[in-house]
């Protein structure tokens, strides 16, 4: 049931969370972080099916960044490992419950198990509609542009599209998320209160909304909270008020 203080009409069809604070929430409980990472997938578990109880059509959630290669060997490792076991314990009981699954990113760079594991979760989902679930993985966005330019300057190049032709729509077509509408509503919890590297492009609408919340805290209340915040924004689209047909 969707509470009766969110209004129908306004609720996001597209949300894209940063799942921040994972390795905090552990080190304060005295856990080692990947115990974070555990409780954080639980979260994210959560918050999809609450998504889809309350009629919100799509999910992007930031689960590795480029950067994060960088992080303690036994961390990266751990995060693959919990990718791989996730997608197999979970992938039936998301496909009984009409989840689309995608990934984004780089996925060449993944071990071959859970590259194995991905592709036949997004072949068995593809034509689920309760809800588009897309998981970001080795993603960056600003690698995600330039790698969209190099196509489109190929195609220039070999003479299939012409230098003037290249416009926002032909730019889009080329990106990783060529499915996807732009997020609505962007949510980042631990505090931290910048977009680190994710779905530049598209966000250049939506709202954010950051909470001091840790992710793995992160319960249908506090996503409650988010949605009240957003549906209190007046979204212009950089237009006047009075110009935005009804």
């Amino acid at each position: 049931m969707t509470p009766t203080d969110l209004d129908p009409q306004k609720i996001p069809q597209h949300i894209a969370v940063i799942m921040d604070g994972n390795g905090r929430w552990a080190t304060s409980r005295g856990l080692p972080r990947i115990a974070g990472h555990r409780q954080g997938a639980r979260t994210l578990k959560e918050l999809l099916r609450c998504c889809k109880d309350w009629g919100i059509k799509a999910l992007t959630a930031y689960a590795f960044s480029t950067e994060n290669w960088q992080r303690p060997i036994e961390e990266v490792d751990f995060l693959m490992l919990l990718f791989e076991r996730l997608l197999r314990r979970e992938l039936s009981q998301m496909h009984q419950e009409g989840v689309r699954i995608s990934f984004i990113g780089d996925l060449t760079a993944l071990p071959k198990s859970l590259q194995m594991e991905m592709e036949r979760s997004m072949t068995e989902t593809l034509n689920n509609q309760a809800i588009h679930f897309t998981v970001a993985v080795n993603y960056g966005s600003r690698n995600e542009i330039t790698r969209a330019c190099r196509q489109v300057a190929e195609l220039v190049q070999q003479g299939k599209l012409n230098a003037d032709a290249v416009n926002e729509a032909v730019i889009e077509q080329h990106l990783y998320t060529v499915d996807n509408q732009p997020p609505d509503l962007l949510i980042r919890t631990s505090g931290e209160m910048r977009l680190s590297n994710f779905l530049l492009w598209q966000m250049a609408y939506t709202e954010m909304y950051f909470t001091d919340i840790l992710w793995p805290d992160f319960d249908r209340e506090a996503f409650h909270q988010a949605l009240l915040s957003y549906q209190k924004r007046d979204r212009r689209f950089g237009q006047v008020k009075a110009l935005i047909p009804a």
